[in-house]
């Protein structure tokens, strides 16, 4: 199974805040450990850091209407500050990989999310069999780039 790790972000990552450049760069190495045992144990497929909400955009859609709003967004506990994207065997295994991983803003809490990604065969008969072939395509030719 496949899921999205989204580390939640701070007031602190909002602002573009690091910490001190010796706990920065602890962090860091912590971080990159841990994405070198996730490369290892064949678990990671993507992840990165994000720039705060500042640097971002929206786009509400309502009918036919799309509307573009400029970024910093408001509820900081709602926005994700980086994320990972893996291929587990269950979501316990996801748990027990976050629960190994360095904690995100150290000297505050933290959190981190995990969704599991809607995969065709989740939409059963529901799934037109030309909308599962373009898919199967679609994933081959991203796969083939890689």
């Amino acid at each position: 199974m496949r899921v999205m790790v989204m580390v939640k972000a701070t007031k602190d990552s909002e602002a573009g805040l690091y910490p001190e450049k010796e706990e920065f760069s602890k962090l860091l190495a912590e971080m990159g450990k841990f994405n070198e045992e996730l490369v290892k144990a064949g678990v990671l497929l993507a992840g990165d850091g994000l720039k705060p909400s500042s640097k971002g955009k929206r786009v509400r859609f309502s009918g036919r209407e799309r509307t573009v709003i400029d970024g910093p967004f408001a509820e900081t506990k709602e926005l994700v500050a980086g994320f990972w994207l893996w291929q587990v065997k269950s979501m316990e295994e996801a748990v027990e990989w976050v629960k190994r991983c360095p904690c995100p803003f150290p000297g505050v809490e933290s959190e981190i999310e995990i969704r599991p990604l809607a995969e065709p065969e989740d939409f059963g008969d529901a799934l037109a069999p030309a909308f599962k072939e373009q898919e199967e395509r679609l994933r081959a030719q991203v796969a083939a780039r890689n």
